[in-house]
């Protein structure tokens, strides 16, 4: 299977992958993951199949974002929104930049829970994101009660901003300069080997 990015990270010496969500493979095992416990809560999504479905290709239909299905030694697992900060409600809570992007995340197997994957994944996916030379920043908006990705966001080299409210929740403004991610992680190898 050929990826739209692929690194091998030594830390945890597994390649992750991104690869553009398709529809008709995708759409079910997505869902199942919008029905998980640890999901729900934040995502909202726990739908009926038919209308996640109707969700899914409205958003596969934004043009100013790009969802992904996340692999882990091939194997599918989590799901990320990458999205372009212009056009999106969280453009008007900061003085945003014409390539400032967002990223959305979760982790949908369980069994990959609680394992200390989220920060290499979260790493991947910013890496991944600043390969757009003219990002220099990524943005987030955890939900305010969802402690544990605040802590990876942070580790990762984002920067707590201010609460804000959005449509469907309070989020925690969070910002990851290109300076402060390349200085913190400029060791760590990252490249995409799927040229």
């Amino acid at each position: 299977m050929s990826y739209d990015f692929k690194v091998y990270d030594q830390e945890i010496q597994k390649t992750i992958a991104f690869k553009k969500v398709d529809f008709d493979r995708d759409a079910v095992l997505i869902h199942k993951w919008m029905m998980e416990d640890h999901v729900h809560p934040f995502w909202n999504l726990n739908i009926p199949l038919d209308q996640f479905q109707s969700h899914l290709k409205k958003a596969l239909s934004d043009s100013h974002q790009t969802l992904y299905t996340g692999y882990l030694d091939g194997v599918p697992m989590s799901y990320w929104e990458a999205y372009l900060v212009k056009g999106d409600v969280i453009e008007e809570t900061y003085s945003s930049a014409p390539y400032d992007q967002g990223v959305h995340l979760l982790i949908g197997e369980k069994e990959y829970l609680g394992k200390g994957l989220s920060l290499p994944l979260l790493r991947a996916m910013v890496s991944f994101q600043f390969q757009e030379r003219e990002t220099t920043k990524v943005v987030a908006e955890p939900d305010i009660r969802n402690d544990k990705m605040i802590h990876v966001f942070q580790k990762c080299g984002f920067q707590a901003v201010k609460h804000i409210d959005l449509p469907d929740k309070t989020g925690l403004l969070m910002f990851c300069e290109r300076s402060e991610f390349e200085k913190r992680w400029q060791n760590e190898g990252f490249y995409n080997d799927n040229q």
